[in-house]
């Protein structure tokens, strides 16, 4: 903000007395800042123009240095990519041997999950076979059908990774429309022929609660402090991003030689 102010005051001063340098400017101010004060009350449509265009310029510069930033940590992570743990225990979809490996760190209730519900679709839409889907939990402590949606999900894959999934697909299509998380558990187990009360006990055994934290402590491993967190072949992706961007990740693996699909 403060650059802003300075931006903007440079502009002014410059509209109305001409070309003068930053080292002037300062000078200026510093003797009479009434200078300023003056101008603005004299030109008050020119301050608020000046605003806008030093506004305009500040995030020009923020998003130029944000995405100099990400690409410089996009080139180390591929450099030092993170290893998730990947085997047949952890919850997937797709071919365990598919060269494009997604793991995602996410919460049931968390709205900018049920974004990175549909970016994740897409890409198995895009890539078929060729990418595998990995989900683990990171329920947030402010959401309180996260775990118990987490805990639910685990109990499901006892039965099988299908009906775990079909649970998750049908908890992010629809979830502004879970009131409780118990009763629309009971719903699903019904309309799918499962024995509710059997999987609640499994729900809230040791064994669900210690996959769980193995979850969440992977993610805070890797930095993974908010949702949805995503590894895509090694690569941190922090936030729901849309599908371009994950493609981008994966057609720069592709030109460094990293990935062959």
């Amino acid at each position: 903000m403060k650059m802003i102010k300075f931006v903007a005051s440079v502009l002014l001063l410059t509209s109305l007395v001409g070309c003068v340098s930053e080292s002037d400017i300062k000078e200026i101010l510093k003797k009479d800042p009434t200078v300023l004060t003056e101008a603005i009350k004299a030109n008050p449509t020119a301050i608020l123009n000046a605003l806008r265009e030093a506004s305009k310029l500040a995030q020009a510069e923020q998003g130029k240095d944000r995405q100099k930033k990400e690409e410089q940590e996009l080139e180390k992570a591929m450099e030092n990519p993170l290893k998730p743990v990947v085997d047949k225990s952890v919850a997937f979809i797709g071919d365990i041997n598919a060269p494009i490996v997604l793991v995602e760190y996410s919460d049931f209730e968390c709205p900018y999950c049920a974004r990175g519900y549909n970016t994740v679709m897409s890409l198995k839409k895009k890539y078929g076979k060729k990418i595998l889907f990995i989900y683990k939990h990171l329920p947030l402590s402010f959401h309180p059908k996260a775990r118990p949606s987490a805990e639910y999900f685990e109990a499901l894959r006892t039965v099988s990774e299908k009906m775990a999934f079909k649970f998750h697909d049908a908890l992010y299509e629809d979830q502004k429309k879970v009131k409780s998380i118990t009763a629309s558990f009971k719903a699903f187990a019904k309309k799918n022929g499962l024995n509710a009360k059997k999987l609640s006990k499994i729900a809230k055994s040791a064994k669900v609660a210690a996959k769980i934290k193995a979850d969440e402590t992977e993610a805070a491993k890797f930095g993974m402090r908010g949702t949805p967190g995503f590894i895509i072949n090694g690569v941190p992706v922090r936030g729901a991003y849309p599908p371009a961007y994950f493609e981008k990740i994966i057609s720069t693996l592709q030109a460094k030689g990293k990935l062959k699909l």
